[in-house]
């Protein structure tokens, strides 16, 4: 079948993605060599090239793949858990993908100056799940019907900038909830 992908390509790929975005998080903003990420997914250079032509190809993959993840974590959430718990759990997901972001944060800057990747659009679908897990805890009374979800995300935004640390960061999005609970 032309143009289908083998599956070892796309476990390749697959392995890559998992390992890069493992090795951006704990960089806490150092270096990434492509070279460790390609020797950790147990590849050679040369596949991790085929598969992502620079390291910016490789950044807008990871960030595309969690940015989607974390989008569709409001759902999966809120099948599990009252939606005041879903929102508290989404926002430890999105501070997991902030945190995981600060290494790639050079690369991530050259693609939204350059309009490969447009932050409009990532506060937008941040927003969409935001507004989802207010709508279903306004709709079971245990949040504020009146709280924006734009408004969220600047709180979200402003606590991930202001933190110092893992622990005041809960602390702040404990307190967020609380502000937007009944």
């Amino acid at each position: 079948m032309a143009g289908s992908v083998r599956s070892d390509a796309r476990r390749n790929r697959q392995k890559l993605l998992e390992v890069a975005t493992e090795a951006f998080a704990a960089a806490d903003g150092r270096p990434v060599s492509l070279e460790s990420i390609a020797r950790d997914a147990g590849v050679g250079i040369g596949t991790l090239y085929r598969h992502f032509a620079n390291r910016e190809a490789l950044v807008e993959a990871i960030y595309r793949t969690e940015l989607a993840d974390v989008a569709a974590a409001a759902d999966q959430l809120l099948e599990r858990y009252p939606p005041k718990t879903a929102l508290r759990r989404w926002m430890d997901r999105y501070a997991s993908f902030v945190a995981a972001k600060r290494g790639m944060a050079e690369s991530l800057h050259a693609m939204f100056d350059s309009g490969a990747m447009q932050p409009n659009d990532t506060r937008a679908r941040i927003a969409g799940a935001v507004d989802l897990l207010l709508r279903a805890g306004a709709d079971d009374g245990s949040l504020r019907s009146d709280v924006q979800a734009d408004d969220v995300v600047s709180g979200l935004i402003g606590i991930f900038l202001a933190s110092g640390s893992a622990e005041q960061t809960g602390r702040l999005l404990d307190l967020l909830v609380a502000g937007v609970a009944r």
